[in-house]
This record gives structure tokens, sequence and C-alpha cells, in this order.
């Protein structure tokens, strides 16, 4: 990811633009999650020669999304027909279980349940049974005894055994895109030298950055995979994102391990549809030990993993923002129950219990949070797929949800694929 200073937008900005004759490299990638590192692999792929710089603040790959979820490899079951987060699971679950076989990266495609535990939810859970079979994803209906045979701890009316998901490590896949991005010719900066506080564009004659450090490196062309940062940087580059980044914090538990019996697999509950969230689920990781959840928490900053982690300029933004106010009026209700389990480690065990009635407040400990680049529209809407956008000089991904890091493979060559037309136009 990258960050964005106060400071840094009271550089000097022509200042960036001297001696812009001289190009450093032909596309800077802002961002060295998964999904700007294989935009960044699929760009040496795409045109061998291609010279290719990915900046990253932190001082390694995935330290935010991509090394702070779960793990799953998703099937695309919950996506609809023709949307792109269908489009990139489908065909990224399978390319990821091959990438990680290749290469030697943990993982294992072990199929999930997603269970109906009220009698409302059945009519959802068979609309996915349609929605699986549309896609071509092998999915099963099983009753009480079946969910039992394959999850002995688990309860629920019925279920859905959806055999392409699985568990990988996606850290894992982030540092093995780093080394072959590298083998290829391309670089990868960390720290001060990856941290971007000056975005300059002119006509004609590429794009600028200054780091930190401050370097400066000019380009043909930018693309922004700066994830929790995105619509920041876009800003910083000139262009006016048409969405904002609501982040939410997905906090976990994990079961102790005299209880990690309770669980042999993945065990999801029937989404809600008016949210982009998957709700508490039940996760064996490819390491062992199995995650629960995550809730969904407004953060207070962009990287607000716990709640005393502030940031009053951010959330001066957020506040500015009319979306904000729109989403507030119109999804309190749900906020204040995830408010509540996140403060309540009883209204959280009770959440669990729903699918786990064997668990108790003992079984559970706290384990690291994440924190979800949630774009949000002005009128408060959440978008709910993959958002792209163009400017002179540059493409901004302004919202990779999940399955972004299952899908990043294909997401990859998209990105890459706009980055050259942008190319081509330079």
């Amino acid at each position: 990811m990258v960050g964005v200073t106060s400071t840094s937008r009271r550089l000097d900005r022509s200042a960036v633009g001297k001696g812009a004759g001289r190009l450093d490299c032909d596309v800077l990638v802002i961002g060295a999650g998964v999904v700007g590192l294989s935009t960044a692999y699929a760009l040496t792929r795409r045109a061998p020669g291609t010279r290719v710089t990915v900046l990253e603040k932190e001082p390694g790959p995935a330290r935010h999304q991509t090394g702070r979820n779960s793990g799953v490899i998703h099937s695309g079951i919950y996506y609809p027909p023709g949307s792109l987060k269908a489009r990139f699971a489908l065909r990224g679950a399978a390319e990821m279980v091959k990438f990680c076989a290749e290469h030697g990266i943990p993982h294992e495609v072990t199929g999930k349940l997603i269970v109906a535990t009220e009698h409302e939810e059945l009519p959802r859970l068979h609309a996915l049974i349609q929605r699986g079979r549309q896609h071509g994803i092998p999915v099963r209906e099983l009753g009480p005894a079946q969910i039992s045979a394959h999850e002995p701890h688990v309860r629920g009316l019925a279920a859905i055994h959806v055999g392409t998901t699985g568990v990988c490590d996606y850290l894992a896949v982030a540092r093995q895109l780093a080394r072959l991005v590298r083998d290829a010719d391309a670089e990868v900066r960390y720290g001060a030298a990856g941290q971007v506080t000056v975005i300059d564009r002119r006509p004609g004659r590429g794009v600028a950055v200054r780091t930190a450090d401050g370097t400066v490196l000019r380009a043909r062309a930018l693309v922004n995979c700066a994830g929790l940062h995105c619509d920041s940087i876009a800003r910083l580059a000139g262009d006016a994102p048409q969405a904002r980044i609501f982040p939410f914090r997905g906090e976990y538990a994990e079961l102790v391990h005299e209880r990690e019996h309770l669980v042999r697999g993945l065990v999801y509950p029937v989404p809600d549809p008016a949210f982009p969230f998957l709700g508490v689920h039940l996760t064996r990781g490819v390491h062992g030990g199995v995650h629960v959840g995550p809730n969904a928490v407004p953060a207070l900053a962009r990287e607000g993993y716990t709640w005393s982690a502030v940031r009053p300029a951010e959330l001066a933004g957020l506040a500015a923002h009319p979306g904000t106010w729109r989403i507030a009026r119109r999804h309190w209700r749900y906020g204040a129950g995830e408010i509540r389990r996140s403060l309540s480690r009883p209204s959280f065990t009770a959440a669990v219990r729903r699918m786990l009635p064997d668990v108790t407040e003992a079984d559970l400990r706290p384990a690291p949070a994440g924190v979800r680049a949630q774009a949000v529209l002005r009128d408060g809407s959440l978008v709910d797929d993959f958002l792209f956008a163009e400017g002179p000089h540059t493409v901004h991904v302004l919202n990779a949800p999940s399955p972004a890091a299952t899908a990043s493979l294909p997401i990859g060559r998209e990105i890459a694929r706009r980055a050259s037309a942008v190319l081509a136009d330079a």
C-alpha cells in the first residue's frame, strides 16, 4: 500500500516535472499487495522488455489486505452472472490452485459448507444452488444428517457443499509474485523509497512521482493498486474518483488449540444480500488453526486494525463525504449489531453458536484483524464489484473486493491490458 501524508500536498509539484524527458521505466505500479504484484507480473509477461517498477511504502509485500485475510480460495458462487467478480473468481480460483502447485505454495482444495440456520434463509440458500449451477460450480444439497457427516459439530436446517473452494497462503503467493517480477528485470521498492508523496502528470510527457526519500521517478504510465489508499492516490494524481474508500475492520477470533477439532474445514453462513460481506464464518487454515469471523465494523483509520487506531484527518475526510452519512442512515441497525459483537465477547460467541453450538467464550481468543477497503459512492451505496477508472497516463483500481486475492491473476491481466492501452496512447 502507499500512504499519503498531509505534507505531501504542499510540495512544489512543478519541481517534479523537471527533466521529464528521461524515463526511468515504462510503468509505475503503486502497491505491492497481491493485485499490484499480479499486475506487474502480467505486464512483464504481456510484453517482455516492458520496464516496470513497483512502489510499496511498507518494508515488504502484502502487509495489509492480502496478508490479513482468511486465506480462502473462493469458488465464485456468491457473485451475479456477468459481474466482474464472477468472471474473475471462476477463472481465478483454478489459476490460483495451479499457481500454488507450480511454485510449491501451501494450498488445499477442501470444499466448503454454506449453512442455513433459520427458515428465512432457505430461499436464499436455494438461490445460491441455482447460481452455482449457472456458473458450472459443483454443488450438492445437504440435509441435517449430511451436514453432520461433513462437520459433526455444525448444526443447520440445510446446507450446500461447494467443491471448488479451498485455502492457501496468500502472503507466500505475494512473495512469489515479487520474486517473479524481479526475475523479469522489474524493480520493487519498499519503505521510504516506495512511499509516494507527489504525483505530476504532463500531457505528452508521462507521469512522475516523488517518494518519501526524495527520489523522483518518471514513467509513461502509472497504475494505482494502492488498496486502502487508492482514492487518495487518485486525487493526488489530479483525478476525481467517483467513490471514496470507507475502511471496514474485520475482527477475527481463533479456536484455542484444544478445541480446533470442532471444525474440520470451511463453514459459511448464508450471506445477507444487502451487504457485500460474508458474515462470521469458520475457516481451517492451510497452516492449521481455525479462524472465526470476521465481523465488519467501521475502522477509525484506513489502517485502523484496533479501536485505538484513530486518524482524525482521515475521519474528517470521511465525514465530508456525503456517502458516509447516507450509508450510516441506511444501515445503522446492521452497524450497531456489528459494533456490539465487536465490543462484547458474549455477543460474538452467540453469533458463532448459530452454526457451532458447542463453542463457548473460553474456546475463542483474539486473532489479528484486517481492514477492507470498501468503496462507497456519493449516494451511500456500497460498490459491490471491481471498479476501475482511467485518466491521462493512469489506471486506478478503486475497488478490489473479495475475491480479489483469489482472482488476482486474471485481475492482474485485466489491469495490464488497460495499462498497455494507456501506453499505446502515451
